[in-house]
């Protein structure tokens, strides 16, 4: 592989490993806002 590809390859990577790591992100950031949504309809059902 030619020094051009294999650059061309590196920044590839690491530009979709950045990408994933903000959906990752993403997710979790969801999941918790769910969380604390579902934490407080439990507690106005219980009141």
């Amino acid at each position: 592989m030619s020094k051009k590809g294999n650059v061309k390859r590196v920044a590839y990577q690491k530009k979709q490993e950045e990408q994933g790591r903000k959906v990752v992100n993403w997710i979790f950031g969801v999941l918790v806002v769910l969380a604390i949504i579902f934490a407080v309809w439990t507690i106005l059902m219980m009141s």
